[in-house]
């Protein structure tokens, strides 16, 4: 009898008996939340920060999802007026699965107040740098709008962001339409934009061009620019013109192969004729020679020429030639008045 009264204290719940008590269950619990919703009946947010989607990237998620299925939830809003879902988070893979051929997609329902959905949003795309520079940007500024126009350092504090940063970022809306086009297609990178920003209009577009074309990294750029700034171009109205000042001073700075040395030896000659010897290293982004370093060059160049046999040198009009421009060139540097 005892035995049996003590048996009929024990107490068995509904959920006990259909709790998981494997090892794997612990630590683990089932999301209430968790639907698959046919994709029809979802929609993204007409208030999201991305505006743009690669289309190289967005092709191989698709690919991924057509192998693996949809591996993380995406996230979404009820919308009762309407008896639709708003995505929250997750329009890439969303848009992925449409391509993918999907009739479905697993997603978590959240109810989110309006004033929070932007920056959820924001903090799942600013930080993890998934969204281009430009709809960052503009995504920041309808934060700002959200929180009441409080100072941009609240702003960057919210997001969780420098200062500094955040104003990187605000720069690129001052950029031309077409450099803000690259940077949305990705094209142009947003560190490569920053040596854009000062220069007047047709030098931004010109150096714009030419770094697209020739995908020159973001400090290369930069160095680039701060010549390009103060390099004096005739005509500096006309993008033709400044765009061939921009080709020619591109040259002075780019290593050439052995056969093209006469020619970018030649500019470089040219620029010293019509600069100061000062202007000439801020000119090729080089650093300047103080005159110590200036006379061990010119003495490794003596001794270079007295090794070489003169009557080689005698039949070889070109580097004759050139070696004739080097002195009326250091002639014009040592004769200028001050």
């Amino acid at each position: 009898m005892t035995e049996r009264a003590g048996r009929s204290r024990r107490r068995f719940t509904v959920d006990a008996l259909f709790s998981d008590t494997r090892p794997q269950a612990t630590g683990v619990a089932d999301l209430a939340d968790a639907k698959e919703i046919e994709l029809p009946r979802i929609e993204p947010d007409a208030h999201q920060p991305r505006r743009t989607f690669d289309e190289e990237r967005l092709e191989e998620l698709a690919s991924s999802i057509r192998t693996e299925g949809v591996l993380q939830p995406i996230v979404v809003r009820y919308e009762q007026e309407r008896d639709i879902y708003v995505i929250v988070h997750g329009e890439r893979r969303w848009r992925a699965a449409r391509r993918a051929g999907l009739s479905a997609i697993p997603a978590l329902v959240r109810d989110v107040p309006e004033e929070r959905r932007l920056l959820q949003q924001l903090m799942e795309n600013v930080i993890r740098d998934d969204l281009n520079a430009i709809d960052r940007a503009a995504a920041l500024r309808s934060l700002r709008e959200q929180l009441g126009g409080v100072p941009w350092e609240q702003v960057a504090e919210t997001v969780g962001i420098k200062r500094s940063r955040l104003f990187q970022l605000l720069g690129t809306e001052k950029l031309p339409d077409a450099a803000q086009e690259d940077i949305q297609s990705g094209r142009l990178s947003e560190k490569q934009s920053r040596a854009l920003q000062g220069l007047p209009a047709i030098r931004q577009d010109a150096l714009r061009q030419l770094i697209v074309s020739e995908k020159l990294p973001a400090p290369k750029a930069s160095r680039l620019a701060k010549a390009f700034r103060s390099l004096r171009i005739d005509h500096d109205n006309d993008p033709d013109a400044v765009r061939r000042a921009l080709d020619d001073l591109y040259a002075l700075v780019t290593p050439t192969a052995p056969e093209d040395l006469r020619a970018q030896t030649e500019a470089i000659l040219d620029a010293v004729r019509s600069t100061n010897a000062s202007g000439m290293a801020e000119l090729i982004a080089a650093p300047k020679f103080d005159s110590e370093r200036v006379a061990r060059e010119v003495s490794a160049l003596t001794r270079s020429l007295s090794r070489v046999d003169h009557d080689d040198l005698a039949s070889s009009p070109e580097t004759g030639s050139m070696l004739r421009a080097l002195r009326d060139a250091l002639n014009t540097l040592l004769t200028r008045k001050e």
